[in-house]
């Protein structure tokens, strides 16, 4: 019996249903007796032997329902007191308004099927049964008290009898349903428990792929998002929402993919975030076979599918710079020679001097940026020194000039005050300042009055880190462009090789520098070298 009623501790909710509803029966029959008894007349069934023992009986028990009722609606925990002592009083009341109406003949016992029944529904096997028991004892011994006091003959015993009879049925069957009816309850929350966490688990792993997915409704309405789509379509795209509030161009397109006879198919497109910085494609795929149909969209960045391309050029041009330096050493060498050579004879002027000094020098230029780019395919060790960058940009502005005969109006530098210090590969600095001032230098000139170009060396006021600044008013690079120009083999004018900004970029990211760029207000560009913070090298030694 106490396994069983632990049993029913598990699952509160059944026996206090049935318990209210035997408080209701418990209202119900006095009130019913009470009423055929008045406006009926005392007849063999209702009263008939004592009516006052009747009424009595009839108060006592709804009476007995209110207190039931007032104690239960505390509704702590189930014990033996709530189930047990309340039906051995319904047994005690209506064996007592059975004998009051004249016994088992009056057929009033079938009463007793309530709360016996719904005792085996609440309790166990053993306690249902010994309840049962004492119910027809209790019929039994209201039926010998009629037989001695009132008269009653015999006959009853087999009316009371037959009583007994059916309450223990009712009490095996109740107990066996009950049972089954648990089982299957247990069966069931158990599932429920298995679909909830199986929901709870395909949520967590929609929220958390890389891949975006959203999901559109016939109605246009977001059904569900996952983080990374909502990155990408803004913090308002969330479930419930209409998809044209929030993405206006991707609803055109799931329109538009609607409207195709293929529509089964997985379709794709193409439209701009709603930041306007980056661009997404969409692959599209039907749920289910109704009209219009439910749409799930997976959202890709191509920003990230340009990055994989970018490495994918990356390890091209590994392979292909070895080859590249094989193939032009030798041949920059010969002619380094062959300008030392010509340096030696006596016949030349001081300007054909002049000239195999340029040779001789880019020469040697030439054989260190093969050089550099075998360094970036191997990712070799960069040698950085504490440079003066004031002092180093003076040397470099009179060289630049030199060599490629430029007006030295043409340059305008912002020298720093002398303690703007870096650290920094001089060769690898040399050759990245040389292409962005290269660069500025000839797109100025393809505009009226060839305006200057600006060279800056300054540090940020917020977090002091230094940097160098080239800046031109040239015709500037067009916005479908920007995010290009630093990719290898790119390149916006013809003959270029698209390796000049790539390289420089590369070269600055060794030395833990950022070549940037932006462009300049007012017409051009501006390419801004952000040296390495320097709290994080002044106290590591050199070397």
């Amino acid at each position: 019996m106490q396994q069983s009623q632990r049993a029913n501790l598990e699952t509160p909710e059944l026996p206090w249903r049935v318990l209210g509803l035997l408080n209701l029966f418990r209202l119900l029959v006095p009130v019913v007796l009470l009423t055929v008894a008045a406006f009926v007349g005392q007849t063999h069934a209702v009263g008939d032997a004592h009516p006052d023992l009747l009424r009595a009986g009839c108060y006592g028990y709804l009476l007995t329902g209110a207190v039931l009722i007032a104690v239960l609606k505390q509704r702590t925990h189930t014990t033996a007191w709530h189930i047990y002592i309340p039906v051995v009083l319904d047994i005690a009341i209506l064996c007592l308004i059975v004998y009051a109406s004249g016994g088992a003949d009056s057929g009033l016992g079938i009463l007793l099927v309530v709360p016996v029944g719904a005792l085996s529904v609440i309790a166990g096997t053993r306690g249902s049964l010994v309840v049962a028991a004492s119910a027809t004892l209790g019929l039994l011994a209201q039926q010998f008290a009629a037989f001695l006091l009132d008269g009653v003959g015999p006959v009853g015993f087999a009316q009371a009898g037959y009583y007994g009879a059916v309450l223990l049925l009712v009490t095996a069957g109740g107990t066996f349903m009950t049972r089954r009816l648990r089982d299957t309850e247990a069966v069931i929350r158990q599932r429920d428990i298995d679909v909830a966490n199986l929901a709870q688990l395909s949520e967590y792993i929609v929220q958390h792929l890389r891949e975006s997915i959203i999901v559109i409704d016939s109605e246009d309405r977001i059904r569900l998002i996952n983080e990374s789509a909502g990155q990408l379509l803004g913090p308002d795209a969330e479930a419930g929402a209409l998809l044209g509030e929030i993405s206006p161009r991707l609803l055109y397109h799931v329109e538009s993919w609607r409207r195709r006879p293929e529509g089964n198919s997985s379709e794709s497109a193409s439209f701009v975030a709603g930041d306007g910085s980056r661009e997404i494609e969409a692959h599209f795929a039907a749920l289910g076979r109704q009209r219009p149909a439910s749409v799930i969209a997976f959202l890709t960045d191509t920003s990230e599918l340009a990055e994989r391309v970018q490495q994918t050029k990356l390890a091209a041009l590994g392979r292909l710079s070895a080859s590249i330096a094989h193939e032009i050493r030798n041949p920059v060498g010969a002619m380094s020679h062959a300008a030392q050579l010509l340096a030696e004879t006596s016949e030349l002027g001081a300007q054909e001097r002049r000239l195999t000094e340029i040779i001789t020098t880019n020469g040697e230029r030439v054989s260190t940026i093969i050089g550099n780019v075998m360094q970036l395919s191997r990712r070799e060790t960069t040698r950085p020194e504490r440079l003066y960058v004031g002092d180093w940009l003076g040397d470099f502005i009179k060289e630049f000039q030199e060599t490629l005969q430029i007006d030295a109006a043409r340059i305008h530098a912002v020298l720093p005050r002398p303690d703007i210090e870096v650290r920094v590969d001089p060769t690898h600095l040399h050759q990245i300042v040389w292409n962005l001032c290269e660069n500025a230098a000839r797109h100025s000139s393809e505009m009226p009055g060839a305006p200057p170009v600006d060279v800056l060396i300054a540090r940020f006021q917020s977090s002091g880190r230094p940097f160098l600044e080239v800046a031109d008013r040239g015709p500037g690079i067009p916005d479908e462009s920007a995010e290009r120009i630093f990719e290898p083999f790119f390149s916006g004018r013809r003959g270029g090789t698209g390796l000049g900004l790539f390289i420089a970029r590369e070269l600055a990211q060794c030395n833990g520098a950022l070549l940037l760029y932006e462009p300049r207000a007012g017409g051009g560009s501006i390419f801004r070298i952000v040296f390495a913070d320097p709290s994080r090298w002044e106290g590591r030694a050199d070397g």
